[in-house]
C-alpha cells in the first residue's frame, strides 16, 4: 500500500522522472543554445543583483546554477527559467540592509538565510496545498510595491554611478547627501557610467538579439585591465574567490531569526507572484498547464538550494523565459544545460571579476530594474478604477517612507482592506418576473417593466454572505420589507452565496424571527449544497421546514402562494397557466447530493 502510494507520488513531486525519459533528442541543439542564452543574460544580472543586495558578487553567481537545476527537477513548466530576478533581489537587498549586518560575513549570510527561509515556507505551503495565497496581492498593489522598491535601488546605485560617498540611511537622508555631495562627482566614474548606460539602453534599438549586459560586462573588464582603472581612482569589485560553491547551512544570530523568517516570507510571497505570472503567460501561449501547488514546491526547492549554496533568493524570470521561448527552447533541458554552463563560468571566470568597475555593475543594475517602474500601468489603473491607482501609489509610498518589509505589510493591509470593503458593499435588489419568459427573474431597478408578485417580495443578495456583511445585509433586507406594503412572504435569493459561516447563519435565523414579528414568512431559494449543509447543522433548516427552501425563485413563489392563499394572477402579473408552471425548471440533485445517505424529501430530492 505504502509502496503504491510512493510510486504515484513520485511523478507528481518529481516531474523530471516523467518528461526526461520521453525527451526527443532532436530538440537538444536548440535547448542547449537557449540555455547558453540564459547564462549570457543571467551571469551579468546576477552580479548586479548581488550588488543590489549589498553582498559580494559571488553570492549572486552561486544562485544561478543551483536554481536552474532545482527547478528543472521539481517544476511543472517546460520553459520557465528560475534564478536571481530584479524584484526579489531588490527586496532581498533592502531587507538585508534593514537587518544591519556587522561585517562582510553576516552580509553574505543574511541573503542566503532569507533564501533558505523563503524556500522552506514555499515548500510547506505547496505540500499543504495553499497555493491560492499567491493570488492574494492584487496587480495594482504589486505594481506600486515594486515601483517603490525600484526607486530605492536606483537611489542606492547613484553613489556608485557618480563616484560619491554617501552614508547609509533612509531614502530622504540619502537624497539629501547626494544633493550636498554633487560637487564631489568623480568625472571619470560618471563618464564610464554614462557610456555603460547608453550602451544598455540604446543597444536593444540596434539589435535585441545581442546580450548587451554581457557586452558591457566584458567591455568593463577589458577596459579596466587595459587602462588600469583601479589605479586611476575607479572603485572596483575587489577579490572574488575561485572554485565552486560548497553547501552549508547559513547561521544567523538568534536575535535576528524572527526577522530572517519574516523576510523569507516576504521574498516567498513576492517571488511566487512573479514566478506564477511568468509561468502562466507561457503556459497559455503554448497550451500546457501549471500545477500551482507543485510550483510552490519547485520554487521553494530552488530557494533552498540557492540558500544552502550561499546564493540569493530566486524566482521565475519573465525576461529569461521569454528569451528561451524566442530561441526555441522546448523543455527544462535548457535549464540543465544552462546550469552546467554557469558552473563552468564560475570556475573559469569568477576570479577575473575582481577588476570590474562598480560603476559598470551599477549601470547593469539600473538597466535591469528600470522597466519595473511601470508608470503606464499605474495610469491605466487610475483610468479603469481610481481605487486601484490610489492603491498602487500608496504601496509605492509605503516602501519609500517605511522600508520594504513594513511597505509589504502596508501592501498586504491594503489588499485586506480592499477585500473587506468590497465584501461589505451590500446590494439587496428587488426582483420581478421578466415578461414573456416562463421562469426568468431580474432586478427591477433598471427594468420597471418587470412584474412583482402581489403580497410577495422577492429579494436577491448580490454579494456572498459572510461575517463581515451579515448585519448590513439583514438591515438592507428589513428596510426593503418595511418599505413594501401588504407583504405576506419574502423570497430571498442566495444564489451569490456558495459558503456560509455561523455568523451568517445566525443572521438568517434572526431575520426569520424579525420577519415573523412583521407577519412575513421567509423562503430561501437558490440555496447551494454547502449552504444547505451549514443550515442543517445550525438548526435553521429544520425551523424553516423543507417547504421553505427551493431550487428556483418560481418554485418558492408558487409555494408561498399556496401556503398563504395568494391568487396566482394579479393586476401587475401576467397570467401563467398551471402547465406553464409545471414546465419551470427543477434543478436536479448533484452527484454529491445523491451520495448522501439522507432520505428523499417530499419533492423527490435528497438533502441539498
Amino acid at each position: 500500500m505504502w509502496a503504491a502510494a510512493v510510486r504515484r507520488a513520485i511523478p507528481r513531486r518529481l516531474p523530471i522522472v516523467t518528461w526526461l525519459p520521453q525527451y526527443d533528442r532532436k530538440h537538444l541543439r536548440r535547448d542547449i543554445i537557449a540555455g547558453a542564452i540564459v547564462v549570457a543574460l543571467a551571469v551579468p544580472q546576477a552580479l548586479g543583483y548581488a550588488a543590489i543586495a549589498g553582498v559580494p558578487v559571488q553570492v549572486g553567481l552561486y544562485a544561478v546554477p543551483i536554481a536552474l537545476a532545482a527547478y528543472a527537477v521539481f517544476g511543472t513548466s517546460p520553459q520557465l527559467i528560475v534564478g536571481p530576478v530584479s524584484t526579489v533581489s531588490v527586496l532581498s537587498g533592502t531587507l538585508v540592509a534593514a537587518l544591519g549586518p556587522r561585517d562582510i560575513r553576516e552580509a553574505m549570510t543574511y541573503p542566503s538565510a532569507i533564501a533558505l527561509a523563503a524556500g522552506v515556507i514555499l515548500v510547506i505551503a505547496g505540500l499543504l496545498r495553499i497555493g491560492w495565497v499567491a493570488e492574494f496581492l492584487s496587480k495594482p498593489i504589486v505594481t506600486g510595491f515594486v515601483f517603490g522598491l525600484t526607486l530605492l535601488v536606483i537611489i542606492g546605485e547613484l553613489p556608485n554611478l557618480l563616484g560619491i560617498r554617501v552614508p547609509m540611511g533612509d531614502v530622504l537622508d540619502r537624497i539629501v547627501s547626494l544633493v550636498r555631495g554633487i560637487d564631489q562627482i568623480d568625472l571619470l566614474t560618471a563618464v564610464l557610467s554614462a557610456a555603460a548606460l547608453a550602451i544598455l539602453f540604446l543597444g536593444p534599438r540596434i539589435s535585441r538579439a545581442v546580450p548587451w549586459s554581457l557586452v558591457v560586462l566584458i567591455g568593463g573588464l577589458v577596459g579596466s585591465r587595459v587602462f588600469d582603472l583601479a589605479d586611476r581612482g575607479i572603485a572596483v569589485v575587489g577579490p572574488v574567490p575561485a572554485g565552486p560553491p560548497t553547501p552549508a547551512i547559513p547561521i544567523v544570530p538568534a536575535t535576528k531569526l524572527v526577522d530572517v523568517v519574516l523576510a523569507g516570507a516576504a521574498i516567498a510571497l513576492v517571488g511566487l507572484a512573479e514566478a506564477l505570472s511568468a509561468g502562466r503567460l507561457f503556459a497559455v501561449k503554448h497550451g500546457y498547464r501549471l500545477e500551482t501547488n507543485q510550483e510552490l514546491v519547485a520554487n521553494g526547492a530552488a530557494n533552498i538550494g540557492s540558500g544552502v549554496f550561499g546564493g540569493l533568493g530566486v524566482a521565475g524570470s519573465l525576461s529569461k523565459t521569454a528569451a528561451v521561448d524566442r530561441a526555441g527552447g522546448t523543455s527544462q533541458v535548457c535549464s540543465l544545460g544552462g546550469a552546467a554552463l554557469a558552473i563552468a563560468a564560475i570556475l573559469l571566470a569568477a576570479p577575473m571579476l575582481s577588476v570590474l568597475p562598480k560603476a559598470i555593475l551599477s549601470a547593469i543594475v539600473v538597466h535591469a530594474v528600470w522597466g519595473l517602474m511601470d508608470i503606464q500601468a499605474i495610469r491605466r489603473y487610475m483610468r479603469i478604477r481610481l481605487n486601484d491607482g490610489i492603491g498602487a501609489i500608496v504601496a509605492a509610498l509605503g516602501v519609500l517612507l517605511a522600508g520594504p518589509l513594513l511597505g509589504l505589510g502596508i501592501a498586504v493591509g491594503q489588499s485586506l482592506l480592499g477585500l473587506v470593503y468590497r465584501s461589505s458593499r451590500v446590494d439587496v435588489e428587488i426582483l420581478g418576473k421578466v415578461p414573456g419568459e416562463k421562469a426568468a427573474w431580474g432586478g427591477i431597478r433598471q427594468h420597471p417593466e418587470r412584474n412583482q408578485v402581489p403580497e410577495i417580495l422577492v429579494l436577491r443578495v448580490d454579494i456572498a454572505l459572510f461575517w463581515v456583511n451579515a448585519t448590513a445585509v439583514q438591515d438592507a433586507i428589513l428596510e426593503r420589507v418595511d418599505a413594501a406594503e401588504d407583504i405576506k412572504a419574502l423570497i430571498l435569493d442566495l444564489e451569490s452565496t456558495d459558503q456560509l459561516d455561523t455568523t451568517s447563519a445566525d443572521m438568517l435565523a434572526s431575520l426569520r424571527e424579525q420577519l415573523a414579528e412583521r407577519n412575513v414568512d421567509l423562503y430561501l431559494v437558490h440555496v447551494r449544497w454547502p449552504v444547505r449543509t451549514v443550515l442543517r447543522h445550525h438548526g435553521l433548516r429544520a425551523e424553516l421546514g423543507e417547504d421553505h427552501i427551493w431550487h428556483s425563485i418560481s418554485q418558492g413563489v408558487r409555494q408561498a402562494r399556496r401556503q398563504h392563499q395568494i391568487p396566482s394572477c394579479g393586476p401587475q402579473e401576467p397570467s401563467v397557466t398551471p402547465a406553464q408552471e409545471d414546465e419551470e425548471m427543477v434543478v436536479a440533485p448533484t452527484s454529491e447530493e445523491l451520495a448522501d445517505d439522507e432520505p428523499l424529501d417530499g419533492r423527490g430530492l435528497r438533502d441539498g
